[in-house]
């Protein structure tokens, strides 16, 4: 949603291509339609065939993961010698499906295996050595983990020690030594493999895939094993969109289809956060999971132990399912409370020390009583209004954990590796990340992060640029193109949502203040080929300032509005701009 900045936002808009015209023809539809494709170097018919309706056949062959052919055969040699075996997962959405891909394969097969989930506070992301003894002390052979793993070369050594061999299955980035683990399945161990950008849980799928492919007799698979993963890409599909991860090729596959089967998942679990978040019947889209769902699903982790997520997801007891869900719900609802709290604290520490003043590139911010589970989505929120990458740390007992987002054309994750001889440990992505520090460290490495965005990133990134697909008008704004807008869910990292602009828009009555504080805007604007709704998230503080401007201009996304059972077109504003 967007927000009423301090800063005038730079729009960036894309030229209407001549060949927009060529392509509506061949495609039959409209040629803003086929601007938007365009955009996003889709300029053939077979192309746009392919991003408009893909297939699962469309997904690459697992055994081209890196990796692959090791861990099968490890897995298989397990099954047949009845080892005990252990999935450790990550503790957000994508580690959470992860785990569920694999255990219901497992259970599928009648094989043992239990799972493990670090908690967020008191054990940090990704394997540990106190979690690894005790599952060496319970009897465990065989260690997979799921979302996590790859930097973790310690802790490999120590389960191979204890007697337990290591199989890592990952998607974050690679550091300069690899765990010695029995087999590492990673989309960037080879620099050939088509989809760089897989989430944890794509590369859990494809191993599920591997394993099954290896039951096959007579050429065909078993039906059941057939059918198990038709229904796991519903859990792909939801860690690869709450991932944010790039939403093209193979990983759009995954998640348009987890997405279309989602409401008719044979999960209880799936079907008890729907019908909890209150989206049973709608219809879902990217929006719903990313902003309604992994929510829920991540507030066990942000604010107790992401176990009971993964007991969600892989319960068959309907009534016990609707219980977690419901508690899912309240927790996410202090999560909520909490995020604003720290919010409002951390926005007023920034507008004190001058961090959103235009020349400065980053903002890092350290307090203590600040919830680790919740300043990733805090660090999410200052971007929002301040247009620059943020880590937030909370600090206790002379140690610092944070978290860090980061904007389009920034890299955390090479940031904080440039950085990283302030940093106890580190991890993560180009987007996001986290981090260890010691407390005594954090003016140094904001200091020292500050200085290598200053020579590494371009100032229209870092002072709010948006990219806006086209310039055009409210009658282009048709019923059919918002047919034709619907085909290109799910959206997400690298297929956003289009923005378009409209210049010299009016009023055609006083703007009106909404919202429990006020501060968002409902106005009615119209240009020379028609009128129409807009809500204005968050832009409250331009009542004034409309009703004075002849005209003016609006970045917006078109977007159908449902209430109380009447269905209308709405423009949701990214941006107001007046001459």
């Amino acid at each position: 949603m967007a927000q009423a900045r301090m800063q005038r936002k730079i729009w960036e808009i894309r030229p209407r291509c001549a060949h927009s015209k060529t392509l509506a023809e061949q495609l039959k539809i409209t040629p803003l339609f086929a601007q938007v494709l365009l955009n996003r170097q889709i300029s053939d018919p077979k192309s746009a065939q392919s991003f408009l309706s893909p297939k699962l056949t469309d997904l690459i062959e697992p055994g081209r993961l890196p990796g692959m052919t090791e861990a099968v055969e490890r897995i298989r040699r397990a099954i047949e010698r009845q080892e005990p075996i252990v999935l450790y997962g990550d503790y957000d959405v994508d580690g959470i499906s992860s785990v569920a891909i694999l255990w219901h394969l497992f259970r599928l097969l009648n094989v043992r295996a239990d799972y493990y989930i670090p908690h967020r506070v008191d054990e940090g992301y990704g394997l540990n050595a106190e979690a690894v003894r005790q599952l060496a002390e319970a009897g465990m052979k065989l260690l997979i983990t799921v979302d996590c793993g790859i930097s973790a070369c310690e802790e490999v050594r120590l389960a191979r020690q204890l007697g337990m061999d290591v199989i890592l299955t990952d998607h974050h980035r690679l550091g300069p030594v690899l765990p010695e683990a029995q087999a590492i399945v990673h989309p960037l161990l080879d620099a050939a493999y088509p989809n760089p950008n897989a989430a944890g849980a794509m590369v859990a799928f494809k191993v599920a895939w591997a394993l099954a492919e290896s039951y096959r007799r007579g050429g065909q698979m078993p039906p059941e094993l057939r059918q198990y993963l038709l229904n796991a890409t519903t859990l792909a599909g939801l860690g690869t969109i709450a991932d944010v991860v790039d939403l093209r090729g193979e990983n759009r596959v995954i998640a348009g289809f987890g997405l279309k089967a989602l409401e008719e998942s044979n999960l209880c679990g799936i079907r008890a956060l729907i019908e909890t978040a209150d989206l049973a019947g709608r219809g879902l889209d990217s929006y719903d999971i990313a902003f309604t769902l992994a929510p829920m699903l991540n507030a066990a982790g942000r604010m107790g132990h992401a176990r009971l997520a993964v007991e969600l997801l892989t319960t068959d007891n309907t009534y016990r399912a609707m219980q977690i869900a419901q508690y899912l719900k309240e927790q996410n609802k202090l999560r909520q409370k909490c995020q604003r709290d720290i919010f409002k604290q951390v926005r007023q520490r920034i507008l004190d020390a001058g961090l959103n003043h235009p020349d400065r590139r980053t903002i890092v911010l350290a307090g203590e009583n600040w919830h680790p589970g919740v300043i990733g989505i805090v660090a999410s929120r200052v971007i929002e209004e301040f247009g620059k990458p943020a880590i937030l740390i909370n600090l206790e007992n002379g140690t610092g954990q944070g978290s860090g987002r980061s904007v389009e054309g920034f890299n955390l994750y090479e940031a904080l590796y440039a950085c990283g001889e302030h940093l106890i440990r580190f991890g993560g992505h180009e987007m996001a990340a986290g981090l260890r520090i010691e407390a005594a460290k954090v003016s140094a490495f904001a200091e020292a992060i500050e200085g290598y965005a200053r020579t590494q990133s371009a100032d229209a990134l870092l002072t709010g640029a948006l990219t806006i697909d086209a310039e055009t008008s409210v009658r282009e704004i048709s019923g059919q193109f918002m047919r034709e807008l619907a085909s290109l869910e799910p959206f997400g990292q690298g297929n956003p949502r289009p923005v378009f602009a409209a210049r010299g828009v009016r009023l055609i009555a006083p703007p009106r203040r909404c919202g429990v504080k006020n501060d968002h805007l409902q106005l009615s604007i119209q240009d020379q080929t028609g009128a129409v709704r807009c809500i204005g998230f968050g832009m409250g503080p331009l009542e004034k300032k409309l009703l004075e401007a002849d005209a003016f201009h609006i970045a917006f996304q078109p977007q159908y509005n449902t209430y109380n059972g009447s269905t209308s077109l709405q423009f949701v504003l990214e941006d107001i701009q007046f001459e």
